[in-house]
């Protein structure tokens, strides 16, 4: 099984990020696509035998790795200037072993492809980011619901519907995206009608169900929270164009915010990440909208806000350590409570190594703005902490050195040469 990856981007395991603080940001950034939309999109085309495109496909460890559970399943994958293709036709094999899965929590979207398809299929049990336990149970419940036998064996999840899926009622109990679009991505080819409530409303989902209707599936309520489903027989592939990644997009405003620009970000679908765009405003930084184009400068110290995270349409859990960077420096004190993931905090003890005054209380952050962080070894403990260091070592006094940034590069495209490109003076180097 060959990967033909033609895009020049090196993906190292073990370098680090070299920022000397101070450098104020000015020029322009361009958005790539969404990792979290792309994941799924590329575990759909399971669903369809054939070639499918993918483009404005993210160049990332993440859809590298997403490539190689396709590929090990038996799937054709190609990259070429961010248009990923993947012909599913010769897909045979119906198990996503762990030393592919354990990198990448998103891997466990195949489970209902496979399922959907092949009646049968072994998915190890997720890896990924270091931070707090996301248990897997609303998926393997899902999947049950549609009629699967489940059961967990020697760390795999193995599921079985030799019959074929029927239909279902699911309500989720709270909001999963993954759950879902795995649950949605069954549904397609299940007997009958399902129907889910309290379905997640992400952009990713929305343009998950989006490209299964293209595909020939039949779905109603797609961008609402009940999604109705109608099983079909078969589905045809296609081509799609995967939208902005907003967590980018915010990460970018964040960093203009917090360094100053003028940054123009480009490639924004703004409604994506009002949320958080909105509340970085609030900390005073200048935002100007112009278009797909998000233009942000700050010249005085920020002011602290407090923030608490939800589901889509709120503010994403995915920003809150970036904000958080932000607010270290802010005049007063700030509260952040993640309602999402109630231990996402292991970026805390890093940005405190910067100078930053932060007291953990339960799932909430209390944030004392400091008047300066001060540049020193630091580590990234997963994608959006790395971010979050990113940002800091910006404004730090000083040189920082961010080391284990595999993190940063499974979400974000080339963040250190785009933050270059706009001033920052930043440098990676091999550890």
């Amino acid at each position: 099984m060959t990967l033909v990856d033609t895009d020049t981007q090196t993906l190292p395991s073990m370098d680090a990020l070299v920022i000397r603080g101070g450098a104020r940001l000015n020029g322009t950034v361009r958005v790539s696509g969404a990792k979290n939309a792309a994941l799924p999109l590329m575990a759909a085309t399971i669903l369809a035998p054939g070639e499918h495109v993918l483009e404005n496909c993210p160049s990332l460890m993440d859809t590298r790795t997403m490539a190689r559970v396709l590929e090990y399943l038996g799937a054709k994958v190609r990259f070429e200037d961010h248009v990923c293709r993947i012909d599913t036709s010769p897909v045979r094999s119906s198990e996503a072993p762990y030393e592919l899965v354990k990198t990448m929590r998103a891997s466990i979207y195949v489970l209902g492809p496979l399922l959907a398809r092949f009646g049968e299929v072994r998915v190890s049990l997720p890896g990924g980011c270091a931070w707090g336990p996301r248990p897997v149970d609303l998926h393997i419940k899902a999947m049950e619901k549609l009629g699967a036998e489940v059961s967990i064996e020697s760390g795999y999840i193995v599921a079985r519907s030799p019959r074929g899926l029927t239909g279902c009622h699911f309500p989720f109990e709270f909001v999963s995206v993954g759950a879902t679009g795995n649950l949605l991505m069954a549904a397609v080819l299940a007997r009958g009608e399902t129907v889910i409530e309290n379905a997640a409303l992400e952009p990713d989902i929305t343009q998950l169900a989006e490209y299964l209707f293209q595909l020939g599936s039949e779905i109603e309520g797609i961008g609402t929270s009940t999604l109705r489903v109608r099983g079909v027989d078969k589905l045809s592939p296609g081509r799609v164009r995967i939208v902005p990644d907003r967590i980018e997009a915010a990460t970018f405003v964040a960093a203009g915010a917090i360094a100053g620009g003028p940054l123009r970000v480009e490639g924004v679908k703004l409604e994506d990440c009002e949320a958080a765009v909105r509340k970085i405003e609030a900390t005073g930084a200048q935002i100007t909208v112009e278009g797909d184009a998000i233009t942000v400068d700050r010249h005085e110290r920020p002011r602290a806000v407090d923030v608490t995270t939800a589901p889509f349409p709120g503010f994403a859990t995915d920003m809150q350590a970036q904000v958080m960077a932000l607010l270290s420096i802010a005049d007063g004190t700030s509260k952040i409570t993640d309602t999402i993931y109630h231990d996402r905090f292991t970026h805390v003890p890093e940005l405190v190594r910067l100078g930053a005054d932060i007291r953990l209380d339960g799932n909430s952050a209390i944030i004392r703005g400091v008047d300066k962080l001060s540049g020193c070894p630091v580590m990234a403990t997963d994608l959006r902490a790395s971010a979050a260091l990113v940002l800091a070592a910006l404004v730090a006094k000083g040189e920082t050195r961010i080391s284990r940034i595999y993190h940063l590069d499974r979400g974000y495209e080339r963040l250190d040469e785009k933050l270059a490109a706009a001033g920052a003076q930043i440098t990676r180097i091999r550890e």
